[in-house]
Order: C-alpha cells, then sequence, then structure tokens
C-alpha cells in the first residue's frame, strides 16, 4: 500500500510543527502539504525548515489548494478554522483527522454531518497512553461505583484558550457513562464560597493553566481511608503527533464514517 498523503493544518504552529516532524518519520505517512493562514511570516517557506529538515514542501495560504495535493487533512488549530478546513475536505472527498478542541455543539453536529460523506477521526486526544487511560476509566468507574467521590484536575500551559481541556472532558463523559450519569447534569465546573456539602453524584474539575506544561490530567477516585488516581501526563506534543498519524493511516481507504482514537486502537 502507498504511503498515505497528509495536509497540515497551522503548519507553523507549535502543534503544526510537531504534526510536520511526525509525518516525516512515521512510516505508511507521506508529508502532501501544509498550509496556515494569511499573513503567518512562514508562509512560502520549506515546512521542515523549523525542524532543521528539507522537504520540498513549502507552507501554503491557500487551504483548497492544499488539502487537493492531500489525501488526509490533519488539523489541531481552532474551531473556526477546523470547521473551514473540513467543508473544503468534505467538497474535495478528503478524509480528516481532527484533534481541536472546544467545538460547541453545533460544531460537533456538524462534524458528524460531514462524516456522513467522508472518513473523520475526531478525538479530544490523539496519545496512544491517554486512550489507554480511557480504558482503565472504564474499568475503575466500574469498580469504584459506590463510595468514590470523583474529581478530575488537568493543568495546560499558558497559552490554552478552553478550559476544561477536552481530554479531561473526555475523562468525565467516560467515568459518567460507566456510572450510569449525564456529564451535562453532574458535572462541577468550578467551587467558591459556602458551597455546602459535596454532593455524591457530581463529578468535579479543576482546571490550572500556566507556564509550558504540555498538559497533565488526572482522575481520583476518593473514598472513605483511600484514594485512587489514575494519572496520565505528557512531556512533549510528539504523543499526539504520533496518534495523528495512526488515525491518518486508520483512514486509508475507508469511504466515510465517524471514529476515534478507541477505534483507531481497536479499543471497542
Amino acid at each position: 500500500m502507498s504511503d498515505i498523503r497528509v495536509a497540515i493544518a497551522g503548519a507553523s504552529g507549535r502543534m503544526g510543527r510537531m504534526l510536520i516532524e511526525a509525518a516525516l518519520r512515521e512510516q505508511g505517512v507521506a508529508l502532501g502539504a501544509a498550509f496556515d493562514r494569511p499573513g503567518t511570516p512562514f508562509i512560502g517557506r520549506d515546512a521542515g525548515e523549523m525542524a532543521g529538515v528539507h522537504t520540498g514542501v513549502s507552507i501554503s495560504d491557500d487551504p483548497g489548494a492544499a488539502i487537493a495535493q492531500a489525501d488526509c487533512v490533519i488539523d489541531f488549530t481552532r474551531p473556526e478554522g477546523t470547521l473551514a478546513h473540513l467543508n473544503l475536505a468534505r467538497e474535495l472527498g478528503k478524509a480528516v483527522v481532527i484533534g481541536t478542541t472546544g467545538f460547541d455543539a453545533a460544531g460537533k453536529a456538524a462534524i458528524a454531518d460531514a462524516a456522513s460523506a467522508i472518513p473523520v477521526v475526531f478525538a479530544p486526544n490523539m496519545a496512544v497512553g491517554v486512550n489507554a487511560v480511557f480504558k482503565l476509566l472504564e474499568v475503575a468507574a466500574r469498580i469504584l461505583a459506590e463510595g468514590y467521590d470523583v474529581e478530575v484536575i488537568e493543568a495546560h500551559h499558558r497559552f490554552k484558550v478552553d478550559a476544561p481541556s477536552g481530554t479531561a472532558l473526555r475523562m468525565g463523559e467516560v467515568v459518567a457513562r460507566e456510572l450510569g450519569r449525564s456529564l451535562d447534569e453532574c458535572a462541577i465546573y468550578g467551587r467558591e464560597g459556602h458551597t455546602g456539602e459535596r454532593k455524591a453524584e457530581t463529578i468535579g474539575f479543576s482546571t490550572i493553566r500556566g507556564g509550558d506544561v504540555v498538559g497533565d490530567h488526572t482522575v481520583l477516585f476518593a473514598g472513605i481511608g483511600e484514594r485512587i488516581e489514575i494519572t496520565h501526563k505528557s512531556g512533549s506534543r510528539m504523543p499526539y503527533a504520533l496518534g495523528a498519524m495512526r488515525a491518518a493511516r486508520f483512514l486509508a481507504g475507508r469511504r466515510q464514517g465517524l471514529f476515534d482514537m478507541q477505534d483507531v486502537l481497536g479499543l471497542r
């Protein structure tokens, strides 16, 4: 099977650079195109320049032209940009891997609608380790269903614009589902003042933003006399990028459908 050609959105950003590096090193994947917003300083320069590698692929400011040169778009940008790129990919019949977080209900519905025509992997976290944690949380929630309070604590760098993180929300969703609850109804996103006693059915979220923290997530099951913590810490963005490459390979040959990393990793 020939390599799947990927187009990297937001190519000059922190995650974009990491995705380009991953595409260059991952077997079964080839860098087909890279693009970013008009006016970005790196437009017209080689996509591998910041990694010290010559790729022969220039960063474009024309998303449509870039997407047309690839089999799959990989997008970790912002919701509004991702949805615009998704529409272009749908028009051109290209697969899409979405690692962007912060979508509202309408945005998620638009992704699901696009997946009726093209194949899409949409996941709040592409790292293999994080997705292993999702499975561990399913088991832990079933075992610790009675007598344990659940709290989700996450930390990210100062530049992250959404909170809680998409990964933290997915962790809460996994636990809530196993406990037979709706996260929309039981989530507590902040505590201040005289809050009263904690309600047993709630799932609390605590958010930390500062420095250059790549991403730390802990789910705490607090019982009487013991605490169980399931934690994932990211030392770099490379695990997300490598997971995205696996997702792109997974989509090769598929015509449509909405998938996540649990599908990619065969964890269903």
